[in-house]
């Protein structure tokens, strides 16, 4: 395994992340369990969930996925220390799919959402602390979750940026997290929240979690200059574009179990484009004798500005496949088809 340092927090990630948004959902207690263990066996030490999870968001699951991590970690009590455990606090409904039946559909970054929700989180998860607490999408209207711009939408209310910041900052002084991330963000937002913890002298994100791979390159086109010049490292989520980049469901397939197959929320990997880009990096992976897989991860492991690239597996022939492609390097020739294809449809997929 490789590491990288996320952000200034002066702590060592793992270059592949463990997602989790499946447990409790398409994977049991049990599956779940066995995945950590054969990550950690594996050098994984970031474990990545959210007070969401599983997906889709619905009022009879959420929280299994940090349920999951809880029971192990209460099982395997020396080991905490062994991992960097990173969560989400879910923001306010301002999309149709964002759920509302986590503190309502107002639940927005104040004071008491946060305090209220670290503390079931940290209560499902079975520890004092996490390491990583992470902003879910950004409390306004923008472009995120296949938003393809900015959408001008005047929100009647947002919490200042400040004033989440505050409260966060004294649960990093309460011992309950020890560092601040974002999710879904943009420049502007980025930007914000670095002026605030220097003009109030509160504490710096160390992390941004957006989606990054090879159909959706958007983070190259203003966040990446953010993560060289302010020390904030991209945890990038999606790198399978929700497993299209895999190649299972080339030809249509709809293989059983499947993400895709089961869900109808997912369909931004599923336009004519996205389609069409997908399947020339699966044929560019087969030309060279690589999975396709393990190509699309190994583009985003090796990005100058990728932390740690959260992979997520529903078996454990996915896990091994995915965890396995730290140890690819792609050839200038590779890395050249793929900038060529890259400028015939960038980002088919935003």
């Amino acid at each position: 395994m490789k590491y990288r340092k996320l952000g200034d927090s002066g702590v060592d990630v793992s270059l592949i992340g463990l997602g989790t948004m499946t447990w409790g959902e398409q994977n049991t207690e049990s599956e779940a369990h066995e995945q950590i263990d054969y990550a950690l066996a594996q050098g994984v030490n970031l474990i990545d969930a959210a007070e969401m999870y599983p997906v889709p968001p619905r009022p009879e699951t959420q929280g299994r996925t940090e349920e999951a991590i809880g029971t192990w970690l209460a099982k395997n009590a020396g080991k905490r220390g062994d991992i960097v455990l990173a969560t989400k606090i879910a923001g306010p409904a301002r999309q149709p799919h964002n759920p509302r039946h986590i503190r309502g559909a107002g639940n927005q970054f104040d004071r008491k959402n946060i305090n209220e929700a670290i503390d079931s989180s940290l209560e499902r998860l079975q520890t004092d602390y996490v390491d990583l607490y992470q902003l879910h999408w950004p409390d306004r209207s923008t472009m995120t979750f296949g938003r393809p711009a900015y959408p001008y939408i005047d929100d009647e209310y947002t919490v200042p940026i400040e004033e989440t910041l505050a409260a966060l900052g004294d649960l990093v002084k309460a011992g309950k997290i020890r560092s601040i991330g974002v999710s879904n963000e943009t420049p502007w937002g980025v930007s914000q929240f670095l002026r605030a913890a220097e003009k109030a002298g509160l504490p710096r994100i160390v992390s941004i979690q957006n989606p990054y791979s090879l159909v959706n390159r958007t983070f190259e086109l203003g966040l990446s200059e953010f993560t060289h010049k302010e020390g904030i490292g991209l945890l990038a989520y999606s790198p399978l574009a929700f497993g299209w980049l895999s190649g299972k469901y080339e030809g249509g397939a709809r293989p059983a179990g499947a993400r895709i197959t089961l869900f109808e929320r997912f369909q931004r990997y599923s336009k004519p484009q996205a389609i069409a880009a997908t399947t020339s990096y699966v044929e560019l992976a087969k030309r060279h004798g690589m999975s396709p897989a393990q190509l699309a991860l190994a583009f985003v492991n090796s990005r100058p500005f990728t932390t740690s690239t959260l992979i997520g597996a529903t078996s454990m022939a996915q896990l091994k496949e995915n965890i396995a492609s730290v140890d690819i390097e792609l050839s200038d020739e590779i890395l050249a088809e793929i900038e060529a294809q890259h400028e015939r449809q960038p980002n088919p997929a935003p």
